[in-house]
């Protein structure tokens, strides 16, 4: 079963991808569109550029929106050729697009990458609702893939933020505080932020620049 890890650990790592976790799915996860064959998840993570976050300051800027969508086509990617990987030895995977909305009201795609990600023990949930890894902060951008291929799953981080609060004080639409994330406030403000000439989607990174773990 480890075999199987360290062989998909060595092909992500030809990608430059050296964020990596495995887990069981929560059996309370139901996938809209995916039978539930596939018990499994492969999360893998990569991490924003620090130069393009320190253009933020209190909304996204172009570049960062380009950064954005730059990594999720790297993450996209990498996550065909693990699907490709993991079917030529005949078993079954899904790839979860590393940012694909399907209910804009609650935010919410087909499965949770962080919620995943706390599972195979990338990190934990935050005062911002974000994933927390213990080296990147929330400065990491994530993709899934579900499969019915065996292994060990990794042992899940519940760690927590202790006394930070830079999230809760940098947020522009004061959504985050430490009862946790109103996401009725916060999608409010990334509609106005979609407004921005040039930005056209619902982005805003500031709780993500100030979050940057141990770097």
């Amino acid at each position: 079963m480890n075999c199987a890890k360290e062989e998909i650990k060595k092909l992500l790592l030809g990608f430059n991808v050296k964020i990596v976790g495995f887990c069981k799915i929560p059996l309370n996860i139901k996938i809209p569109e995916i039978e539930d064959t596939l018990p499994r998840a492969i999360v893998f993570g990569y991490p924003l550029s620090k130069s393009v976050l320190a253009t933020i300051k209190d909304r996204p800027t172009l570049i960062y929106k380009h950064h954005y969508k730059t990594v999720n086509w790297i993450l996209d990617q990498t996550a065909y050729h693990l699907v490709r990987f993991i079917e030529e030895r005949n078993k079954k995977a899904i790839a979860i697009p590393a940012s694909q909305t399907i209910d804009w009201e609650t935010q919410k795609g087909h499965i949770s990458h962080k919620v995943l990600a706390k599972e195979a023990g990338l990190g934990f949930i935050g005062k911002s609702g974000l994933l927390i890894h213990p080296v990147f902060g929330a400065q990491v951008r994530y993709a899934s893939i579900l499969t019915d291929l065996n292994f060990e799953p990794d042992q899940t981080n519940n760690a927590d933020c202790g006394t930070c609060r830079k999230c809760i004080e940098a947020c522009p639409a004061k959504a985050i505080t430490e009862d946790g994330v109103d996401l009725s406030r916060c999608l409010v403000q990334l509609k106005e932020f979609s407004k921005i000439r040039g930005i056209g989607q619902y982005i805003c990174g500031v709780c993500v620049k100030v979050c940057n773990g141990r770097n």
